[in-house]
């Protein structure tokens, strides 16, 4: 894929999921129940964190499992998760920073990526390599909604996905800045909801999260 044609594709993945889920997940069991829950809300675009020794596992299983969701990885730190997470089936990558190397490795990646960035230096030479659809991370930490809206003159060509800090009473005020195309959060997910299993109180966070995209009921 072409740059330009990874930026299509990440476009048309987000244009109706206005929070991408940060999913931490120990088996693929409880991965595929919490990605039922959370597409059967109108959440499906799933990114999965490689934080966990069955993050990979979870990937393929949720891949097998719903197959008109998008699922990606997140937390991909280098070249050698990179290729783990791709040979799991991941569609999308999601780094929370990237060097030079890695920067090098991701555009020549067959999928789309979000790589992270949380300064201008760094979306400056993350634009320049060919992406123009960034994860700014940690978001509340290095500026919030704020920061964004701020750097929108100097940096018009990019938009971006915070993730970091980010809750149900934030994200209204990040998607509506014309340079966020989604946020992530893990709000989506919560702890106590996934260990009892409460498959419908995420389900309804995902109607709640989606309803947060501008002109959406």
């Amino acid at each position: 894929m072409t740059p330009a044609e990874k930026t299509a594709a990440i476009d048309r993945m987000l244009v109706n999921v206005p929070v991408m889920p940060v999913m931490t997940v120990s088996e693929p069991d409880e991965a595929v129940a919490l990605g039922r829950a959370l597409a059967d809300g109108g959440i499906t675009v799933l990114e999965i964190t490689l934080r966990t020794e069955a993050a990979l596992a979870c990937i393929a299983a949720l891949r097998k499992a719903l197959p008109d969701c998008m699922v990606g990885a997140g937390t991909v730190l280098d070249e050698a998760q990179l290729a783990q997470a791709l040979a799991a089936g991941a569609q999308f990558i999601v780094t929370p920073g990237t060097s030079q190397r890695f920067v090098d490795k991701l555009a020549a990646a067959p999928v789309p990526a979000l790589p992270g960035c949380a300064t201008v230096s760094e979306m400056l030479t993350l634009a320049a390599a060919g992406f123009d659809r960034l994860k700014f991370f940690p978001a509340e930490a290095a500026g919030g909604a704020a920061y964004l809206k701020a750097v929108s003159a100097p940096v018009p060509q990019v938009k971006f996905c915070p993730t970091g800090g980010i809750d149900a009473g934030k994200a209204a005020g990040y998607l509506a800045l014309a340079n966020v195309i989604c946020v992530g959060g893990s709000w989506l997910a919560p702890g106590a909801a996934v260990k009892s299993r409460d498959w419908s109180a995420i389900t309804k966070l995902a109607r709640e999260a989606v309803a947060l995209r501008p002109g959406k009921a």
